[in-house]
């Protein structure tokens, strides 16, 4: 399968700014808010719901949401355990399951029907879960790196990080460490790294650190190779049950989205094209002019609600 090579450019920015938001979520253990941070009218029933990888937030897609939130309401929670969202009571319940259940109650609180989605990494995976059951919100779905079969390579390169402790003098540290962990995403600039990263990063008693709740770890680390292929199996029947437009992407040298997978995608998904960023490997960031005109394109053209 020939992929399309998309370059990158940088985007300039809006005016647009974001309000920030919060809904209350129920797991087994108890309640937690959510937070989102929303763009553009908030009367708008075109919802785009962005959401983002395993540690990052939300306000990972402030560039995108400006350049479509007068298309869109734009809407990007900060998943349970991450960004200004509150952390589990019991760490057991991070899992797509709980993340499902916040997005459907995140959904009604927007009081629409149905939602776009972008998602990146970890919002895919909840995504395609979503998008595959009966009645799903789900109109159409971009997924950024991210298929049923994540390659092992990246579960153990992601297991060097994930939780373990890190503590920086300065915030500009923080930044600087966040941004190699992410160097994968592509050439940002200085200023972009320090957009996407400064959510990240809280400071307690003079030290910075990450906000994630370090308990996130905890079901990634109790996964086993018979876990790993269930859940594998399970995204392969939800996926091959979306109906609904998909777009994915892959980053040219992504270490967790193959070639292979993505042909596989196509060819068993029932409304699935697919293009590749140029480099960039796990995940694209969607900052640059290009990157967001392919969402823009997938999102807006061929529009089925009369608009």
């Amino acid at each position: 399968m020939s992929m399309p090579i998309v370059e990158a450019t940088p985007l300039k920015s809006t005016a647009a700014e974001p309000r920030q938001r919060y809904v209350q979520c129920a797991s087994p253990a108890g309640l937690h808010r959510v937070a989102y941070t929303e763009w553009g009218d908030p009367a708008n029933p075109r919802v785009l719901l962005c959401v983002h990888g395993l540690t990052r937030s939300g306000r990972d897609f402030d560039a995108l949401a400006r350049a479509l939130c007068r298309e869109y309401r734009v809407v990007c929670p900060d998943v349970a355990g991450r960004g200004l969202s509150d952390w589990l009571a019991e760490p057991k319940y991070y899992g797509v399951p709980q993340y499902i259940a916040d997005m459907v109650t995140l959904i009604a609180r927007l009081n629409v029907e149905t939602v776009d989605w972008f998602g990146t990494s970890m919002g895919g995976l909840i995504g395609m879960a979503l998008a595959g059951l009966p009645n799903t919100p789900i109109r159409k779905m971009l997924l950024n790196d991210v298929g049923p079969h994540i390659e092992p390579v990246a579960l153990q390169r992601i297991g060097q990080y994930l939780g373990k402790p890190a503590e920086f003098a300065t915030l500009d540290e923080g930044i600087v460490h966040a941004s190699t962990l992410a160097a994968s995403f592509g050439t940002l600039t200085d200023e972009e790294w320090a957009q996407i990263n400064t959510p990240l990063l809280r400071e307690r008693e003079g030290r910075w650190g990450f906000r994630y709740d370090p308990g996130i770890a905890l079901p990634f680390a109790a996964a086993t190779d018979e876990t790993n292929a269930a859940g594998e199996a399970f995204l392969w029947h939800s996926f091959v049950s979306i109906k609904s437009p998909v777009l994915v992407v892959r980053g040219e040298t992504s270490d967790l989205l193959s070639r292979e997978t993505v042909e596989q995608m196509v060819a068993r998904g029932q409304a699935v094209e697919s293009c590749e960023m140029a480099g960039a490997g796990h995940a694209p960031a969607f900052l640059a002019a290009e990157q967001i005109e392919v969402a823009r394109r997938f999102f807006l053209e061929n529009r089925s609600d009369g608009a």
